[in-house]
């Protein structure tokens, strides 16, 4: 049977399907080739709508897939849900992409094909799970997995902020209260110490120096810390210095373990999402290092992917690694040996997302009070370097 493919938007609409829609009511049967799709036509990675357009958030693109799901295994063709959605979308950057998307279908092209031309908002490993899902004939099922699978991910990486935040909050506020004291109260006092002319204490004569040293270069300091900001974009932008980076956030103590299961459970999140969709293996590797996050692991999932090409079990090339942990390396061997890697890593995840609920928790638990100590020492030693030299002053001569 020759393969079937999709030209004519118009006998499509006579037909009452979009041509997406035609290729996916098809699917393949035993000795026929694989439906052949249209190719995209070229566009902007982003609808042009200013500088100032609002961007389309993660949940936004959530609750898209979710809604596309539900609309089409219903019965509803992709071209009127996504009409349908765009309706009722009151981001303006969504609507125009959904439209777009929409005229694409019209067009003939197929639903990944359009995805593909917007890689902010649906990245390679969501263009590449609809793909996979169009030639078997599964959108509906494979849009719920995703949608599934995009929510816990946001979900947990939103916890992991939100655990964060409180510590992080602390450390900018302990900061802010040092160089206050430092900058403006410390100031205050230095006449007074000079005038009397007694001997200073010694915590008050390092307190004094380092607010002598902030008040007179302060210049310095700033452009240290600009220094320091734009080293950390730049080093951001460059792979080296990402790795560099990404490793020194691995190994911090407390966030450290935290950052790990984190990359562990997205890791294994989004291969078993990709090869549960029929994503080939290889292929699979591929958008799991492109979207881990961390250089650490896009370089291990690279290499896996090199030594999976020679023969290599999965569990293997991740055992050669001190980044996986061996409970995983278990869990991914016997997917291997049963035959149902996919299911495997989904239920992992899962497993692995409450690991990593615990680890953030504790982390939380720890930093707290540790902060507020580190908090409450400084400023106390300032303090005590500020009253010891004003006892000394009052006593009777």
């Amino acid at each position: 049977m020759p393969p079937i493919a999709v030209r004519d938007p118009l006998a499509a609409k006579r037909s009452g399907k979009t041509p997406s829609m035609l290729v996916q009511s098809r699917p393949n049967r035993p000795g026929t080739l694989p439906a052949k799709m249209v190719p995209a036509a070229k566009g902007t990675s982003w609808p042009s709508q200013g500088l100032f357009a609002p961007r389309v958030s993660r949940p936004q693109v959530v609750y898209l897939t979710g809604q596309l799901a539900v609309m089409v295994q219903t019965g509803i063709s992709l071209a009127n849900a996504l009409e349908g959605i765009r309706r009722q979308e009151k981001n303006p950057t969504l609507k125009r992409v959904l439209g777009e998307l929409g005229e694409a279908l019209e067009r003939g092209e197929s639903f990944s094909a359009a995805l593909a031309r917007f890689p902010r908002i649906f990245d390679r490993s969501y263009v590449a799970v609809v793909k996979a899902a169009e030639v078997s004939g599964s959108l509906g099922p494979m849009l719920e997995r995703l949608a599934l699978s995009l929510r816990k991910s946001h979900e947990t990486r939103a916890r992991i902020r939100a655990a964060l935040a409180y510590p992080v909050t602390m450390l900018l506020m302990a900061v802010g209260v040092c160089v206050f004291l430092l900058a403006y109260v410390m100031p205050r006092f230095t006449p007074l110490f000079q005038s009397r002319g007694a001997s200073l204490p010694t915590p008050t004569k390092i307190v004094l120096a380092i607010s002598e040293a902030i008040t007179t270069w302060w210049y310095l300091w700033i452009g240290l810390v600009a220094v320091i900001v734009i080293g950390g974009i730049i080093a951001q932008r460059n792979t080296s210095g990402k790795r560099w980076l990404d490793a020194v956030k691995l190994n911090l103590p407390v966030v450290g373990a935290v950052l790990k299961k984190f990359a562990v459970c997205q890791s294994v999140r989004t291969l078993g999402t990709l090869l549960s969709g029929g994503v080939p293996m290889l292929e699979a590797l591929r958008l799991t290092a492109d979207s881990v996050g961390n250089a650490q692991y896009e370089a291990l999932w690279q290499r896996v992917e090199q030594e999976i090409t020679v023969g290599k079990k999965l569990s293997e090339c991740l055992g050669e690694s001190p980044l996986v942990p061996p409970t995983v390396l278990q869990m991914i061997a016997a997917g291997e040996e049963s035959g149902k890697l996919a299911d495997v890593l989904l239920r992992l995840a899962d497993y692995l997302e409450a690991d990593v609920d615990i680890a953030t928790k504790t982390a939380t638990s720890l930093l707290e009070p540790i902060l507020i100590g580190v908090m409450g020492l400084i400023v106390g030693t300032i303090g005590l370097a500020v009253l010891l030299p004003i006892f000394s002053l009052s006593r009777p001569m």
